[in-house]
């Protein structure tokens, strides 16, 4: 990763500056003082030094706006207004990542998308360690879903006004309340159109969709840059009102066309912080990888209707693959390699200083993937095929969250533990005693066993008979059902 340091012009968000580099925030706040800036020592930061949910808004300046409600006795009610409003934007964040990964994975050709994002979560938890470092873009997904939510339910009276329309033109066609129910339903969503298209402009926010008057300070905002550029860098403006709306007055398409760039680039930077392109490599080569592991054992399984004795070398041989199949995946996404699908001997070593924390995470991962064996006897129709990926994601995110975890327990130990607890867990970093290690390693074949032990009835319960048995959500994105 680059270590070029930071701008200071570009680094200017209040709360990047003022948290991650200080001297940069009193610097700005000297500025405005008509302090020198040479006067105020100024520190850089690398970029490594910056989270990676803030480095997309890096590119563009932003301006330090004072904190509102700072003193006073609406201070604490403004405080807690944002954080229940943090608290509710995150839930819906989470909410709208389970639905999008749900529809994703019904779509053919998009569930990789589906599965590089699980193996960047799981990958993120395995480098630092820590389970908070696994919800990626939440906030980002919170925008979307708010957007999609608040559009959904302002469209609601527009589906009532236009069945009451059509119930009038039934009913009786030409009359004058069948035209005025018409009328009224134009009129509807004309206005409603338009506040979705402002809502969507001001941020896009769930209660920017509920409150329909823009302040007169954010249209300005938009509309007039270089004015509110000018009141904040300045006392007094260096462009006056009078000359800004000759500008719009006199060459209105110029002001549309400049306004309209400014708004496209916000949208196309917002799709490029997405990563889309990153997610779909990742989880085609992880795919690729998983499916090379599986595709001997699963043949040979498949066989044994036929061929017994395969059928017992197939199992036998995946139950050893499902043991350490979770964590080469970890290992695969932390550190961004296709060999690193293939490093047996560091998942056993990894194993040696975290055996329970292994176990736990290789249960859980078996274990959850079974109910939705459950939903492969019948066919599902086409409209509902995303319900049962929804099942999927509901219990197999929290699985890789587990793998994530006892991954990044053995990779980035953590601190030392109490004198009592050492005794029998071991200190973290270090190869845990033999009275850890050999039940854990016995402990897993259990679970192993009977999951491929379901897996080899499930041939004579799905739908789609020997083919579901390469269907293996557990450790790949749910594979669309096959015929559909």
């Amino acid at each position: 990763m680059s270590t070029e340091p930071i701008p200071v012009e570009v680094v200017q968000h209040p709360i990047l500056a003022e948290a991650v580099q200080p001297a940069v925030y009193q610097a700005k706040l000297a500025t405005a003082n008509e302090v020198p800036v040479e006067a105020v020592p100024v520190e850089t930061v690398s970029v490594e030094a910056v989270p990676v949910e803030l480095v997309p808004c890096m590119s563009v300046p932003v301006e330090v706006v004072p904190r509102v409600f700072s003193r006073g006795p609406l201070r604490w009610l403004w405080r807690t207004w944002h954080q229940a409003a943090a608290v509710v934007e995150w839930c819906l964040g989470v909410a709208a990542l389970v639905l999008g990964l749900a529809l994703l994975s019904a779509i053919p050709g998009f569930f990789v998308l589906s599965l590089g994002y699980l193996l960047e979560v799981t990958g993120r938890i395995g480098r630092t360690g820590k389970i908070s470092a696994g919800f990626v873009g939440v906030r980002k997904a919170a925008r979307i879903g708010s957007i999609l939510l608040g559009a959904w339910l302002w469209l609601l009276p527009l589906r009532l006004t236009v069945s009451w329309a059509i119930s009038a033109q039934i009913i009786a066609e030409g009359s004058k309340a069948a035209q005025g129910w018409a009328i009224g339903h134009t009129l509807l969503s004309i206005l409603v159109g338009g506040h979705i298209i402002i809502a969507c402009f001001r941020g896009g926010r769930l209660w920017q969709f509920f409150w329909p008057f823009p302040s007169l300070l954010w249209i300005l905002r938009q509309l007039v840059p270089q004015l509110m550029d000018g009141w904040q860098e300045e006392n007094r403006p260096e462009i006056s009102l009078r000359q800004v709306a000759k500008q719009w007055a006199f060459h209105p398409l110029q002001s549309i066309a400049h306004y309209y760039t400014r708004t496209r680039d916000s949208v196309w930077n917002f799709v490029i912080s997405l990563r889309l392109p990153y997610y779909f490599w990742l989880g085609s080569r992880g795919f690729a990888g998983t499916f090379l592991w599986l595709i001997i054992p699963v043949t040979l399984l498949a066989a044994g209707g036929r061929a017994p004795v395969l059928g017992f070398v197939g199992a036998a041989l995946l139950i050893g693959v499902v043991m350490y199949l979770p964590y080469l995946q970890t290992r695969f996404a932390a550190e961004n390699r296709f060999a690193a699908m293939f490093e047996v001997k560091a998942v056993r070593q990894h194993f040696r200083l975290a055996p329970i924390a292994f176990w736990l995470g290789l249960t859980c991962t078996l274990l959850f993937a079974l109910p939705l064996y459950l939903l492969k006897i019948e066919m599902i129709p086409r409209e509902v095929a995303w319900l049962p990926n929804l099942v999927f994601v509901l219990f197999i995110v929290p699985a890789r969250f587990l793998t994530g975890w006892a991954y990044g327990r053995a990779a980035v130990p953590a601190k030392k533990r109490w004198k009592w607890l050492s005794w029998f867990l071991g200190q973290p970093g270090q190869v845990s005693p033999f009275y850890l290690r050999w039940p854990s390693r016995l402990a897993i074949l259990p679970p192993a066993a009977f999951y491929v032990l379901v897996l080899f009835f499930t041939q004579y319960t799905a739908w789609y008979g020997k083919l579901s048995l390469y269907e293996q959500h557990a450790f790949l994105a749910p594979v669309p059902f096959l015929k559909m």
